[in-house]
């Protein structure tokens, strides 16, 4: 089966992308349209066998760039059968600091992501994408540690309430693949999103209700893009989308094939999974293949 986590994404004249034949002809098949061919595979790193939600093999370090940055990364970079890491970007929450998200973004960093969090609280993707210029110019630089070990082809970005919103508008940017905000408070308009996307909402939040972002999640017509209400959860359940968002990234930024059922597919996982009040695939979602 081919791969086509990004199979919808419009096209990306930034980078050379060659042709999939096979990918097209069966997204042509589903009656889908408009679509351009998947990318070159992202760096070898081998899969978590499901456990997502599990810390991931790396050990994880962090510091600030002294720019509004702090970036959370594996330790050593470039092992454990990962030649290059793709790059997550995060915003905070409103009054919010970094503390708050050490969590999650650790957890995506010991899975092998780099994770280049904006220190702020904007609620605009501006210094989530200061924060790529800065891993864009390290990944060039002779003698920095990230040296040829940043994947700059597969990037995606996530932030919770106003961050959320905040990766939104990251959304927009070329360099953006994909995107996963939680319980986003947007202030830019999905049908903005140049890739999947899925938008994370708690089923008993009073701070972003979930029509809120159900909202945003209609508007992203243009690219595959998934509703998930998570049941049960206020403002503040992060730490059960630990599992779910870490799934997302593997196989959108790492082709990580087991994750692929959660979301995608006929039988996907989490369209009957109880964790979710709420579970909804918009067409172009609906088409992406199963495994």
């Amino acid at each position: 089966m081919v791969s086509l986590p990004r199979s919808l994404k419009r096209p990306r004249p930034r980078r050379a992308v060659g042709t999939v034949l096979a990918a097209v002809a069966l997204l042509a098949a589903s009656g889908v349209t408009g679509t351009t061919p998947a990318r070159a595979s992202a760096s070898a790193c081998p899969s978590v066998n499901g456990q997502w939600a599990a810390p991931g093999p790396f050990a994880v370090s962090s510091a600030s760039n002294g720019r509004g940055t702090t970036v959370f990364r594996p330790t050593d970079l470039g092992t454990l059968g990962c030649t290059t890491h793709p790059v997550v970007l995060w915003n905070n929450g409103a009054r919010s600091g970094l503390d708050r998200y050490a969590p999650l973004l650790n957890h995506l960093a010991s899975h092998g992501f780099v994770v280049a969090a904006a220190e702020g609280n904007a609620g605009t993707g501006g210094p989530m994408l200061r924060g790529l210029d800065y891993l864009t110019a390290e990944n060039g630089r002779a003698g920095s540690p990230y040296q040829g070990k940043v994947d700059l082809g597969n990037v995606g970005a996530t932030g919770h309430s106003f961050g959320g919103g905040a990766a939104v508008d990251a959304g927009a940017d070329p360099r953006v693949d994909t995107i996963a905000p939680i319980y986003p408070l947007a202030f830019s308009s999905g049908s903005r999103v140049r890739g999947p996307a899925v938008f994370y909402a708690g089923q008993n939040d009073t701070v972003v209700p979930p029509s809120t972002v159900r909202r945003t999640y209609s508007q992203a017509m243009q690219v595959p893009a998934v509703y998930a209400e998570q049941r049960g959860a206020d403002h503040y359940g992060i730490p059960g989308l630990h599992g779910p968002v870490t799934a997302w990234f593997r196989f959108h930024l790492m082709r990580d094939e087991q994750a692929r059922g959660l979301y995608f597919g006929p039988g996907c996982t989490y369209c009957a999974s109880s964790f979710w009040s709420v579970f909804e695939r918009n067409p172009r979602a609906q088409a992406v293949p199963g495994p």
